[in-house]
């Protein structure tokens, strides 16, 4: 079996959620089935890759393919028009995976189109989004429902809403959860010099919490900032924020610059044994988002066993179970509570360590991978 898989979200400033799925399920669907053909196709993109190499290397690993437009044009023509053509090397493809829903290419004769749409923020939340993608998405999941043979989304909050709010028959629809993209590495004594190394050059002092994402409205920063500096003065804990800057941060930008109690600080664009280290020496993380399709850093959090705060909402209930304590996203007081909770009480705390260590457990990129070849599978048979 052949498979066209898009990897364009990996050379984005922010890369987010969407980057650690592409770059995730590289790994692991061959190693699910090392009989699969994988073949990596980008849109132009000026620069090199992310890992320094040529346009078109990921690791060196697999073999890629340009489409010669860039997204400004590739994208819109693609969802509302559902052209131009991928390039001919890729017409003998069984499957064409769509990884980002804001681009839905074309397929042909007996190919078969797999859409992963990750989330509708973008219908719970329009006025969150840059006006440009807003529209990108919308286009992206009405060609989606459309004429993907196989929608996947990582959570059935994610699934219901997504049948709930178009044509799509729940039959099209699979859930395939994700897992963990932590560095897997014991603990040696190495480490805990590695570790000074970081925090020193990332501005982190401890005892600290820890939240993680991309620096956007939807993730609610400026509510956490505000119930952070509620309890700041009763806890010697420092607010950590790790991740690149995305868009519409304004107001977070404001509430940083307000004075108050606490230290705040803004690590960006950590590298992968970076953000270990921060999620190992946390003593408390917080993921107050308003809207998830599953939220991937709690289930990071929770397998490197950190105490965690987390919203109420959308899909992360579904992820956490019992494992974390949950709060209205909107209410500053109740998560300033959860946050008192988890920092003054250590009897709770490692209640939910322990609890947050075997949740994660249950969420791996080898089952995910395992998940979408079943789908692979099922549409090709159907077309044999």
């Amino acid at each position: 079996m052949k498979v066209a898989f898009h990897v364009d979200q990996l050379w984005f400033g922010a890369p987010g959620g969407i980057g650690t799925y592409v770059r995730a399920m590289l790994d692991a669907l061959p190693a699910a089935d090392p009989s699969l053909e994988l073949v990596r196709f980008r849109s132009r993109w000026r620069g090199r890759s992310p890992d320094g190499g040529s346009p078109l290397t990921i690791d060196g690993r697999y073999p890629g393919v340009e489409v010669p437009h860039s997204i400004r044009t590739l994208y819109p023509s693609w969802d509302a028009l559902g052209r131009p053509a991928l390039p001919a090397s890729l017409d003998d493809a069984d499957i064409v995976h769509a990884t980002n829903p804001a681009a839905v290419p074309p397929v042909h004769g007996d190919q078969r189109l797999v859409v992963t749409v990750h989330d509708l923020a973008f219908e719970r939340f329009p006025e969150l989004f840059p006006r440009g993608w807003r529209w990108l998405y919308r286009a992206g999941l009405r060609a989606a429902v459309k004429r993907a043979d196989a929608i996947l989304v990582p959570s059935q909050r994610t699934a219901d809403d997504l049948v709930a709010s178009t044509s799509i028959p729940a039959s099209r629809v699979h859930v395939t959860p994700l897992g963990s993209s932590l560095v897997d590495r014991a603990e040696d004594p190495k480490e805990v010099f590695d570790r000074l190394e970081v925090f020193d050059r990332l501005g982190v002092t401890r005892p600290y919490v820890l939240s993680v994402g991309t620096l956007e409205p939807r993730k609610n920063l400026v509510r956490l900032v505000r119930a952070y500096r509620q309890v700041a003065p009763d806890v010697r804990h420092t607010l950590v924020l790790a991740g690149a800057r995305g868009w519409h941060a304004e107001a977070l930008d404001a509430e940083l610059a307000r004075p108050g109690p606490g230290t705040i600080v803004w690590a960006d664009h950590v590298s992968d044994v970076e953000l270990d280290m921060l999620y190992r020496g946390a003593d408390a993380f917080a993921y107050p988002s308003l809207y998830e399709g599953f939220g991937l850093p709690v289930v990071e959090a929770m397998a490197r066993g950190v105490p965690t705060l987390a919203s109420n909402v959308s899909s992360i209930p579904e992820v956490t179970g019992d494992a974390a304590i949950l709060v209205d996203p909107t209410d500053v007081s109740e998560i300033a509570e959860g946050l008192a909770r988890l920092l003054t009480d250590r009897a709770f705390a490692e209640d939910l360590r322990k609890r947050g260590l075997q949740r994660a457990a249950t969420f791996t990129w080898a089952a995910t991978a395992r998940a979408t070849l079943d789908v692979y599978r099922r549409l090709t048979e159907a077309s044999s």
